[in-house]
């Protein structure tokens, strides 16, 4: 893997945001989610790509790299990744997983310099979960309260595993307990609770509104995993999403769940590298 590099760029309203670089060939952005940063969303995931792809790691306001602001709205989270993707200066692939699901559509939509969207099990609008994903919905919310009772104790490990028991299947917590995991992602607790607050607090779908889904013009991969604890929901939306993108599929990983970035990365690299390659041979 070649030496890494950082890349700014000033965001709207002024804040620096920043994700290191590393690797070789075609840009590739990959965005983290509500939890984590860039420094450590895609660790286990890097290495399987970083030898095709030039992979690009920002992180939004108040995380890894990136400055801080006191506006976290999710408008401003949007406007931090279309900002940093329309910096790269040539065509890059974009990535999402999970909360980022939302900012890599809107950048897509609201930016020229996207060549194609994968995105890992993105969150949605209520719409795109639909009413029979509210009780996976729920479930996720019920773990969240927990999150927040622990880390406002100062029990960041409780509030990552509450976390996980909320997201992840037996096999994939069970896993993660056998790596360092959880020195490493602890610290990400209160910046998912500030996240979780921003989504539960607006009805605006945003980058979900079927206005702006329909504006996007390049390809769209969006991706689940078979064994995934919350089928509904992520089902709905890769459903969603499919239904309203004129260029858009779906596809659901045999054996993997919502944390197969970090637990089976080799097996979302070939997903990614196979859909990306394809797409630049197109373009």
């Amino acid at each position: 893997m070649s030496e890494s590099r950082i890349h700014t760029v000033v965001s709207t309203e002024g804040t620096e945001i920043a994700g290191r670089v590393v690797g070789q060939g075609p840009p590739l952005v990959l965005v983290h989610g509500g939890p984590g940063d860039g420094e450590i969303a895609y660790t286990e995931l890097l290495p399987h790509l970083a030898d095709r792809f030039t992979c690009y790691l920002p992180s939004t306001r108040g995380r890894g790299l990136s400055g801080d602001h006191p506006d976290h709205s999710l408008p401003r989270l949007q406007e931090d990744v279309t900002a940093f993707v329309a910096s790269v200066g040539e065509p890059v692939g974009l990535v999402g997983w999970s909360g980022s699901g939302p900012w890599v559509l809107g950048a897509a939509e609201q930016t020229d310099n996207v060549t194609a969207v994968a995105a890992w099990e993105p969150a949605g609008s209520l719409e795109a979960f639909g009413a029979d994903g509210l009780a996976d919905l729920g479930r996720f919310g019920a773990a969240v309260e927990q999150v927040g009772i622990a880390a406002n104790d100062g029990r960041l490990d409780d509030a990552l595993r509450a976390f996980l028991i909320g997201i992840c299947n037996d096999d994939e917590i069970a896993a993660l307990e056998r790596t360092d995991f959880h020195q490493r992602w602890a610290a990400a607790m209160p910046g998912l609770l500030d996240f979780m607050q921003h989504v539960t607090s607006t009805l605006d779908p945003g980058p979900f509104a079927t206005q702006a889904l329909a504006r996007i013009a390049v390809p769209v991969l969006v991706l689940t995993g078979a064994e995934t604890l919350l089928p509904t929901m992520f089902g709905n939306v890769a459903r969603f999403v499919s239904t309203h993108v004129a260029d858009a599929q779906v596809r659901v990983v045999p054996g993997v769940g919502h944390f197969a970035p970090v637990v089976a990365p080799e097996v979302l690299a070939h997903q990614l590298t196979s859909f990306f390659e394809a797409a630049l041979q197109t373009a």
